[in-house]
């Protein structure tokens, strides 16, 4: 090595021999050798803020550990302290380099986690990086740990915290949404089953049972968070304990708690709770029936929006971009759209979630990076899809008041109402001969002598004010 290679790199070795790290790196040779042998997304680990988050504040917790039993000299752990408070804070995102899509169970995101630490511990107590004489990597920063313990715990509590933050994205939409059925409750129009038309109600109504539909997933994400703050800690490779000193379990467990302000347990089988992934299963299912509904109700919209002129053209999206390059005027649905495509990504990651589970064998799986780039990407991607569709459309939209009056006055479902009165099957053919006439279903009625022109009119006119919830 050159004299101007050895000011730009330093050498470092492992078990399988010597590696040039960049100088100014944090990382190191584990590091190095990981972006060596997975060059596959181009998506670092430090593009999940969450996860490098969380396993700062998990080897904050190991470190306060080791220290109050004694296996980590105050010095060391306050120097390991300082680092992760530095991570936590959001500094040196950008020294997890390692690629989401990795083999080795998270062992690589593990040891970039431990490089940088080490190396930003040095640099707090003054020693040049890769001193790892006195503070270890592995022996310092990892006592206690592996892997195996480390890597589940970081994912589930960032994967808490994403759906922590995806929840107050779904309560500000929740809010919009209950915001223009206010706005709308006056509105009549014809309700649809299956594309026919259906009874009338009102706008406010339907939009509505959209705050509805989105506060329904709000509970179903809150019923998976306590699920989320069971840990194996301590059970280190494979759930026996071994490496883990005593004491360590019970200590680490209560700093976490402290360091998160979660209330983390125990798991009640370590070897169980290092194999299985079950959680992880449960909170795709929820992000996925989250992602569906909103595509539903995206796919609603655009549907009430189409038009402006050969279609429903009920309601107005607000106009957010020129919707062709070749004919003038159009304006596309732009935002419903993007939401529609966030929730496809989501069933998808949703199957290949499954598989993972699936084939992670016996007492490890191996798969779980691509279990939590999922399910951060999924998440992080539906909160952003629920901002743009709140500020960028929802909060927007305005009615065709006068086209759904007319509708609504033209329209021969109200019949419905008259069913108790005059039977299924004139109601029927009351419902035809309008249709194919074009009278009123009032003077139809009377015309056959089923009832008073005046009372069939005012069941109808009664029957639109229930159902619009007037």
């Amino acid at each position: 090595m050159t004299a101007t290679e050895r000011d730009e790199f330093r050498t470092e070795r492992d078990s399988l021999g010597e590696l040039a790290v960049p100088a100014d790196a944090y990382w190191g040779v584990h590091t190095a050798r990981a972006l060596e042998n997975f060059p596959i997304s181009g998506i670092p680990v430090g593009a999940h803020r969450h996860l490098v988050v969380a396993l700062a504040q998990v080897k904050h917790a190991a470190a306060l550990a080791n220290k109050e039993i004694g296996v980590l000299t105050p010095l060391r752990a306050e120097a390991i302290e300082a680092a992760c408070r530095d991570i936590a804070a959001g500094r040196h995102h950008d020294q997890f380099c390692v690629d989401v899509i990795q083999g080795g169970a998270g062992t690589s995101t593990n040891m970039n986690a431990n490089e940088v630490i080490a190396n930003l511990a040095l640099e707090h107590m003054t020693f040049e990086r890769g001193r790892y004489d006195v503070i270890s990597p592995l022996d310092h920063v990892n006592r206690c740990q592996s892997t195996n313990d480390v890597y589940p715990t970081a994912v589930k509590l960032a994967v808490s915290a994403a759906l922590r933050e995806l929840t107050g994205e779904l309560e500000s939409l929740c809010g919009a949404f209950a915001a223009r059925g206010a706005a709308f409750g006056h509105v009549v129009k014809v309700g649809r089953t299956q594309l026919q038309d259906a009874v009338p109600m009102t706008l406010g109504r339907e939009f509505n049972a959209f705050a509805a539909t989105v506060a329904e997933d709000v509970a179903r994400i809150g019923e998976t968070l306590p699920l989320l703050a069971e840990t194996n800690l301590g059970g280190t490779a494979i759930g026996t304990g071994v490496t883990a000193e005593p004491g360590y379990a019970d200590a680490v467990l209560r700093h976490l708690r402290q360091l998160t302000g979660l209330e983390w347990t125990a798991a009640a089988d370590l070897v169980e709770a290092t194999s299985d992934t079950g959680v992880f299963l449960q909170v795709s299912g929820v992000l996925k029936r989250t992602a569906v509904k909103l595509s539903k109700i995206c796919s609603d919209l655009r549907l009430l929006s189409s038009g402006p002129q050969a279609g429903f053209a009920e309601i107005n999206l607000p106009p957010r971009q020129a919707g062709s390059s070749i004919m003038p005027g159009k304006v596309n649905p732009v935002i419903p759209e993007v939401v529609n495509q966030i929730a496809f990504a989501a069933v998808g990651a949703d199957v290949s979630i499954a598989m993972a589970a699936d084939n992670g064998q016996l007492q490890l799986n191996a798969f779980e990076p691509l279990i939590a780039h999922l399910l951060l990407r999924t998440a992080a991607w539906l909160t952003h899809g629920c901002t743009v569709l709140r500020t960028l459309c929802v909060d927007g939209i305005t009615a065709n008041e006068q086209r759904l009056a007319q509708q609504a006055t033209a329209s021969v479902a109200a019949v419905t109402a008259l069913t108790p009165h005059i039977g299924y099957e004139a109601a029927a053919r009351i419902a035809k001969r309008a249709l194919a006439s074009g009278g009123a279903v009032a003077d139809l009625v009377a015309e056959e002598g089923l009832m008073d022109r005046h009372l069939a009119a005012r069941l109808m006119s009664l029957n639109v004010r229930v159902t619009a919830g007037g």
